[in-house]
C-alpha cells in the first residue's frame, strides 16, 4: 500500500513535469526568457526555503568547497538550463520539446563516461544508440535522409536551445554528485536555486525594471505559480521521496512519462498537432533510456 501510494505521486511528478511545457510556452511568448526563469525560481527559492526550515530545521552552513559547488549548480541547472527552456518555447512546439528532454540521461550516461571515465557496457551503449536513432527520428520528423542535405530544416533555433539545455541539465547532474556530499537533496537544491535566481536576476534586471506589468494576464501569472510551486518544489520532494523509497533506479524509470504527459497536454490544452514521427521516435528514445538505466 505505501510503496502504491509512492507510484502514483511519482506519475503525478511526471504530469506536473509534462505540464511544464505547456506553462512554459505560455510565459515565454508573453515574457522574455530570463524574466520568466528569474519569475519562477523568486516563487520556486522561497517553497524551497520555507521546506528546508520545516523538515530540516533550515539549511547548513556551508564550505568554501560547497560554496563553489552550488554556485555551479545555479549556474547550470537554474541559470542556463532555464534560459534555454524559455529561449526553446519560444521557437518550437511544446510537444516537441518535451521529447527532447526524454535525451536527458542518455547526454548525462555520456558525460559521466568521457568526463568521469565511468565504463558503459554493452547494454548501455545499445540503449544510447537506439535513444539517438528515435531522437533524429524525433528531430528529422520521421526524414533523416533529408536532413544530411539540409540540416537547418531540421535544426532550427528551438531544437538547438534544448539541446543546450539537455547539456546543461546533464552538468547540473555531474556536478550535483560532488555538491551533494555532505547535503542533503533538499539544502542542494535550495542553494542551487539561490544562486540560480542570483545569476538570473542580474540577468534580467533591466528587463524586470521596464516591463510594463499591466500587460502581463492571468493565465501567464498562473503558469508562473505552476512552474514555481508544482515543475519546481512539489515535485521535486515526491521525486526524492521516491528515491528514498524504492531506490534511484526504479524511480529513473518513471520520467520517460514526462514526454508522454508533455505531448499529451499540448494537444489537449494548445491544440498541437501529435505527429507520427513523434510518437515512434518518443517509443525508440524510451525504449533507450530504459536500457540505459538497466
Amino acid at each position: 500500500m505505501k510503496n502504491q501510494l509512492v507510484y502514483g505521486k511519482l506519475v503525478l511528478v511526471t504530469l506536473f513535469w509534462g505540464g511544464t511545457f505547456i506553462a512554459g510556452r505560455i510565459v515565454a511568448h508573453a515574457l522574455p526568457p530570463m524574466t520568466a526563469a528569474a519569475l519562477r525560481f523568486a516563487l520556486a527559492a522561497a517553497l524551497l526555503l520555507a521546506v528546508a526550515w520545516k523538515m530540516e530545521g533550515g539549511l547548513p552552513r556551508l564550505s568554501a568547497k560547497q560554496v563553489g559547488a552550488t554556485a555551479a549548480l545555479g549556474l547550470t541547472g537554474i541559470f542556463l538550463y532555464n534560459l534555454c527552456f524559455f529561449g526553446a518555447l519560444g521557437s518550437m512546439p511544446a510537444g516537441r520539446a518535451a521529447l527532447f528532454i526524454a535525451l536527458n540521461p542518455i547526454v548525462t550516461a555520456l558525460a559521466a563516461a568521457v568526463l568521469l571515465r565511468e565504463r558503459l557496457h554493452a547494454l548501455k551503449w545499445a540503449g544510447i544508440a537506439l535513444a539517438f536513432v528515435g531522437a533524429a527520428i524525433v528531430i528529422t520528423r520521421g526524414d533523416p535522409l533529408a536532413a544530411l542535405h539540409d540540416l537547418g530544416q531540421s535544426l532550427g533555433k528551438g531544437e538547438l536551445l534544448m539541446l543546450c539545455a539537455i547539456s546543461s541539465w546533464a552538468a547540473y547532474t555531474l556536478v550535483g554528485r560532488a555538491a551533494l556530499k555532505g547535503l542533503s537533496p533538499i539544502a542542494a537544491t535550495t542553494y542551487a536555486a539561490l544562486w540560480g535566481l542570483l545569476f538570473l536576476l542580474i540577468g534580467a534586471a533591466p528587463d524586470l525594471l521596464r516591463q510594463d506589468w499591466s500587460l502581463i494576464g492571468w493565465q501567464v501569472w498562473t503558469s508562473i505559480a505552476y512552474l514555481g510551486a508544482f515543475g519546481t518544489v512539489l515535485g521535486f520532494i515526491w521525486y526524492y521521496e521516491g528515491v528514498k523509497a524504492i531506490g534511484a533506479s526504479r524511480t529513473a524509470v518513471f520520467n520517460n512519462l514526462v514526454p508522454v504527459f508533455g505531448i499529451s497536454l499540448a494537444a489537449l490544452l494548445l491544440g498541437e498537432q501529435v505527429l507520427a514521427s513523434m510518437v515512434a521516435g518518443g517509443v525508440l528514445v524510451a525504449a533507450g533510456v530504459t536500457l540505459t538505466n538497466r
